[in-house]
């Protein structure tokens, strides 16, 4: 069967014309004259092939055929309405829902003093935090899984737009009564000889540390692997080793543990936003976007 083309216009003339029973009470609650109201039902049945409406000069009555589609043409004409309001709610920022792939030390320390003034003047939009990998956020964001994403990888994929928030150091971490815990920095040189507490092989923040940790002339051994950063601190903390990682990951701070910087070299990550270059970002998730990059680019 070919497509049937008919407008909502048409579909309103006919269920009110239905209800009122009447084509002049329809036409004055349309707003229209009785003429071109009657027109409007009358492209609808040739567009569908049969009569819906039988016409009397005094009563309009619904052929069997109209009776079965009036249901119909309601459920289409409501959830159309309902649509329309779902867009102007998003546009007004009543309602929505913004996904967000953030790596779990940004969400913690970047993103979450943002959602809270969010939540507090957009109650009734809800947030999705996929707090993941940076390789589990960028395929995310590259997959459109997430309107956007926070790590600090993604700035050469050509598919993606990366917005720089903010820049954080690499430090050391190490418990708080360890030798080097009251010292104002550490050269990487010093880390030969140390049981170092590290991420695994699969994290993009190991990828990094190794191309540093490949010039140096004597290298540290990693003793303990752990999947996240969580767990080594933890490690760190019972006096297993030192870590080295982003500064945010220790923030807030564990009592019992402290982050001394790293020199010789100094490194650094850019924390960004990452979004696609071809998709265009609902009202809700563009205001998100929007405070991030306000709060974070006047740093």
């Amino acid at each position: 069967m070919g497509r049937i083309k008919f407008d909502m216009g048409e579909l309103e003339a006919f269920v009110t014309t239905a209800e009122k029973a009447s084509f002049r009470m329809a036409a004055e609650a349309l707003f229209l004259s009785p003429p071109a109201l009657s027109r409007r039902v009358e492209r609808l049945e040739a567009a569908l092939g049969v009569r819906l409406l039988e016409r009397t000069t005094r009563h309009v009555q619904l052929t069997p055929v109209g009776q079965e589609f009036l249901q119909e043409a309601r459920r289409a004409l409501s959830g159309l309405e309902d649509a329309v309001q779902r867009v102007d709610d998003q546009r007004m920022l009543r309602r929505g829902r913004v996904v967000i792939a953030c790596i779990p030390s940004v969400a913690t320390q970047v993103l979450a003093p943002v959602l809270k003034a969010f939540a507090t003047d957009l109650p009734e939009v809800q947030v999705h935090v996929m707090d993941e990998s940076a390789k589990r956020v960028l395929d995310a964001v590259v997959q459109g899984e997430a309107d956007f994403g926070l790590s600090f990888t993604g700035s050469q994929e050509p598919s993606l737009h990366f917005e720089a928030l903010t820049s954080e150091r690499y430090v050391l971490a190490m418990p708080r009564n360890h030798r080097w815990a009251k010292r104002e920095s550490v050269a990487w040189m010093e880390l030969a000889g140390q049981r170092l507490v590290s991420v695994s092989r699969q994290s993009e923040n190991r990828l990094l540390l190794d191309q540093i940790v490949a010039q140096l002339p004597d290298q540290p051994v990693a003793w303990y692997e752990c999947n996240h950063l969580s767990g080594a601190l933890a490690l760190v903390e019972a006096g297993l080793g030192l870590a080295v990682m982003p500064q945010l990951a220790l923030h807030p701070q564990p009592a019992q543990i402290r982050g001394v910087p790293l020199v010789s070299p100094e490194v650094w990550r850019t924390i960004g936003l990452l979004q696609r270059r071809d998709r265009s970002l609902s009202p809700s998730a563009e205001t998100l976007r929007s405070r991030l990059l306000h709060r974070y680019g006047e740093r």
